[in-house]
C-alpha cells in the first residue's frame, strides 16, 4: 500500500536493546567472576577452571574461552553496527548536536552523548581485550593474569575499558528503562530521579569492584613479576612460595 510504514526501523530498535541488554548483562557477570581474586588466588583459579569445562569434562579446554570471546565479539560488532544509524554521520550533523546539546541542556541528552562517546572507544578497548582471550585462551589464570596486567603494562588498557564500559552499561541501562518503560503517575519527574539515582549507584559499585579487583591483580602481578610466566598451582601462593 502507498504510504504505509516499514517496521524495519523498530525491529532494528528493538534488536539494537536486546543486544545491548545481553552485553550489558554479560559485563556484569564478567566483572563478578572478575572480582573472584578478592577471595584469593585458588578462588580465582577454579573460575577460571569452570570456564575451562574442567568440571564438566574432567579437563581443561581453553578453547571454549575463544569461543566465548569469539560471540561476544560478533554481538559487540551487531550492536555496534545497529547503534551507528543513530550517531551523527558528518561534521555538520556533529555541529548541529553540540548546538543542539548547548540550547537545549538537557541531562538526558548528556547521557545520550556520553553514550556514543564511549561506545566509540569501546568498540577499540573492547577489541583489544578480546583479541587476547581469543588468541591467549591458556594465558588466564591468577599468575597469567597478573603478569599480564603488571609486567606487560596491561593495567593501562583495562584501567580505561574498566571506566568506560562501566559508565556505557550504566547510561545504557538507564536508558532502556526509560525508553521501554517509561515514568507514569501523578510524578513522572521523581520516578525519573529514582531511576537516575539507581544508574548511578549501580556505576559506582561497579567501578568500586572493578578498581579494588584491578588493584589486587596489579599488586600480585607487582609480587610475582620475578617469575613472570609461571602459572598457577593451587594451594600456593606468592608470599608462600617467597617464604619456602
Amino acid at each position: 500500500m502507498p504510504g504505509k510504514l516499514s517496521a524495519w526501523p523498530a525491529r532494528v530498535d528493538v534488536l539494537q536493546s536486546l543486544s545491548g541488554l545481553l552485553l550489558v548483562l554479560f559485563v556484569w557477570a564478567h566483572m563478578f567472576f572478575e572480582s573472584s581474586i578478592l577471595l584469593g588466588e585458588d578462588a580465582m583459579y577454579r573460575v577460571t577452571k569452570m570456564f575451562e569445562g574442567e568440571p564438566l569434562f574432567g579437563k581443561p579446554y581453553p578453547l571454549l574461552v575463544s569461543a566465548v570471546g569469539i560471540a561476544v565479539l560478533t554481538l559487540v560488532v551487531v550492536h555496534a553496527v545497529l547503534a551507528l544509524r543513530k550517531f551523527p554521520g558528518s561534521s555538520r550533523q556533529y555541529g548541529q548536536l553540540r548546538q543542539h546539546m548547548g540550547a537545549l541542556r538537557h541531562p538526558d541528552t548528556t547521557l545520550w552523548y556520553v553514550q556514543c562517546v564511549t561506545g566509540f572507544l569501546l568498540f577499540f578497548l573492547v577489541s583489544v581485550h578480546l583479541y587476547t582471550v581469543i588468541t591467549q585462551p591458556g594465558n588466564i589464570g591468577p599468575y597469567a593474569s597478573a603478569d599480564r596486567i603488571w609486567s606487560e603494562r596491561f593495567w593501562i588498557v583495562y584501567a580505561l575499558l574498566l571506566v568506560t564500559v562501566h559508565l556505557h552499561a550504566a547510561i545504557g541501562v538507564y536508558r532502556l528503562a526509560m525508553k521501554w518503560y517509561p515514568p507514569t503517575g501523578a510524578n513522572p519527574r521523581a520516578h525519573r530521579r529514582r531511576r537516575k539515582r539507581a544508574m548511578w549507584c549501580i556505576l559506582a559499585f561497579f567501578l568500586t569492584l572493578g578498581c579494588a579487583s584491578l588493584l589486587t591483580y596489579m599488586y600480585l602481578g607487582y609480587q610475582h613479576a620475578d617469575r613472570a610466566g609461571e602459572r598457577y598451582q593451587p594451594g600456593t601462593t606468592v608470599l608462600a612460595t617467597e617464604e619456602d
